[in-house]
């Protein structure tokens, strides 16, 4: 058995008679940090939400820190396990999605220890506690009872990593976490992350955000259609890519982050006139 926190093997997911992927293997080590790049509809968030069980794989095998997920082995003979045991193994996986989904009505403190009260059995002052250090930790602690609607999409994400952490898991994935943010708001969600990567977190992170890839992931993969095209250092694959479909994608994002920048900047110099 390997020794990676994460182990999947020909994984293969199909909706409504639509293959989505295609037979992925990939191993996540500890501490480690991967970043899944490819354009729309290659697979990459359905990759992240089977291994979360959010989605059912209808073949191959995925191991979460040497268990395998959704089934149990008996001789050789898959057994679905119980919901009640899915909901333990997904509560080792801390997920961040691109809408942060934070309850409207609740705190950014009260959204952090909603699960740790509720699903871990915490009591609410030791999740308090816990929460508020979560909230520093993402820099937000003067923000602990401001409501959603009274947060930058920024700050919500940045409470919605906060709350991914509170039920101290092994293995973080984030789905483009940055992709409903304006521009000038993606930085701060970046650098959280930066300092979850340096603290030895587990990470698998689907990105376009090519800089964030190069600096801070120890492994690039490139999926596209289904399959696992490229893969390796930041530096191989980003800068020097193998493969026409990886090149393709790489130029065009290129295109698409210079625009950005240029309509930020123009943005920038139209309200100091």
């Amino acid at each position: 058995m390997s020794t990676a926190l994460v182990q999947a093997i020909n994984v293969t997911k199909n909706f409504h008679g639509n293959e989505v992927l295609k037979g992925i293997d990939l191993d996540v080590e500890q501490r480690e940090v991967v970043c899944l790049l490819g354009p729309s509809g290659s697979g990459k968030t359905t990759f992240l939400r089977c291994i979360n069980q959010l989605e059912t794989i209808n073949g191959g095998r995925i191991w979460v820190d040497g268990e395998l997920t959704g089934y149990e082995d008996r001789n050789g003979r898959l057994h679905r396990r119980t919901n009640k045991d899915i909901a333990r193994q997904r509560r080792q996986i801390g997920m961040v999605f691109q809408r942060f989904n934070l309850f409207p009505h609740k705190t950014a403190l009260e959204n952090v220890v909603e699960a740790p009260v509720h699903v871990g059995g915490r009591s609410k002052a030791e999740a308090n506690k816990r929460g508020l250090e979560l909230l520093d930790r993402v820099g937000l602690s003067d923000r602990c009872d401001h409501y959603p609607a009274q947060l930058s999409g920024g700050q919500q994400q940045r409470v919605a990593i906060a709350r991914a952490l509170a039920m101290d898991p092994k293995l973080m994935l984030f789905d483009e976490p940055t992709s409903a943010l304006d521009p000038e708001l993606v930085g701060e969600v970046l650098t959280v992350m930066r300092e979850l990567a340096q603290q030895g977190m587990t990470m698998i992170v689907v990105t376009h955000e090519m800089g964030f890839a190069r600096d801070v992931a120890d492994r690039v993969v490139f999926m596209d259609a289904g399959v696992v095209v490229e893969q390796g250092a930041p530096t191989d694959v980003i800068d020097n890519p193998q493969h026409e479909r990886t090149k393709t994608f790489l130029s065009r994002i290129r295109e698409e982050t210079e625009e950005h920048a240029a309509a930020l900047q123009a943005r920038l110099d139209a309200e100091q006139i």
